[in-house]
């Protein structure tokens, strides 16, 4: 009996000791001796991700337009994702920091690693990514319960988007992600993913840019049989109508031309699951004007 219980209370201080464990997104391993309690998320979709995670009760700061969940709009707020307030993050005392590799002032975040800040380095660029990335923060924050569901939720619900859409004819589509200037994606973009997803293909997929520039000129010679924009707001689809003047495109001709509201696709969130579905309906749209 005596064995017995020596056993288990070295189990319980082994427990009570092992550090929390993950591979972040730049494959470094990210390590906290206990859930984080004091976190800090340094981009929007960051934020939404530890929300997923179940983590959102233990957020210490955030940067501006982290507006989702309402929650989030609480959150002491430490500068904007491309201009960080290290003075203000450092305030915080956080526990654990969940920067964005694409949309951070890297030198920034590696200066947060050399003080010492234990940082988990976020870019999503599949949905599975996504999905393990909830995974991963509920890991380090000590709620995977919350988090497991919140992921395979998102897994099942881009399943059943991918197998309805397996054998849609393909539709080709231009995507702006920004207005001035006229920016959209390339084939690595995890919005591209959602636009394969619907059956389209991306006019601007070979680009080298992640998020490249481009004219109007390279649009009208692309000429997509659909436009779709996100806008400066979730309901303003004002980036649509310059493309009215351009009557030889076929996504003009046809009315082809959709908006999307820009939080449920342009946040590697599991609002991209909204987002996807809404693509799915206007291009299965596109496809009945044929």
């Amino acid at each position: 009996m005596h064995k017995v219980m020596v056993g288990i209370l070295l189990g319980l201080a082994l427990s009570a000791n092992a550090e929390l464990c993950v591979t972040d997104d730049a494959d470094r391993q990210v390590c906290v001796p206990q859930p984080a309690k004091r976190i800090v998320a340094l981009s929007p979709g960051a934020t939404e991700l530890l929300f997923s995670a179940g983590a959102g009760q233990h957020m210490a700061g955030a940067v501006s337009f982290s507006d989702y969940p309402p929650a989030a709009r609480k959150l002491p707020r430490v500068g904007s994702y491309k201009r960080l307030d290290l003075e203000a993050i450092v305030a915080t005392a956080p526990d654990l920091i969940v920067a964005w590799r694409s949309g951070n002032p890297m030198g920034d975040v590696e200066r947060l690693m050399d003080m010492g800040f234990v940082v988990y380095v976020s870019e999503p660029r599949r949905f599975e990514d996504v999905s393990s990335t909830i995974e991963r923060l509920g890991t380090l924050a000590g709620t995977s319960g919350v988090a497991d569901g919140a992921a395979n939720g998102f897994r099942a619900g881009i399943a059943a988007l991918q197998a309805r859409h397996a054998s849609a004819a393909p539709v080709t589509v231009f995507y702006q992600v920004w207005d001035e200037p006229l920016m959209t994606v390339n084939e690595q973009h995890l919005i591209s993913e959602a636009i394969r997803t619907c059956g389209g293909v991306n006019v601007f997929g070979e680009l080298d840019a992640l998020a490249p520039r481009i004219s109007r000129e390279a649009v009208l010679e692309k000429d997509p049989q659909v436009i779709v924009a996100g806008g400066m707001g979730e309901d303003s689809p004002g980036w649509l109508a310059p493309w009215k003047a351009f009557q030889s495109l076929q996504a003009v001709k046809q009315g082809n031309l959709f908006f999307v509201p820009p939080s449920t696709l342009q946040r590697p969130t599991t609002q991209m699951l909204a987002g996807t579905r809404t693509l799915c309906q206007h291009l299965d749209t596109a496809r009945a004007r044929r």
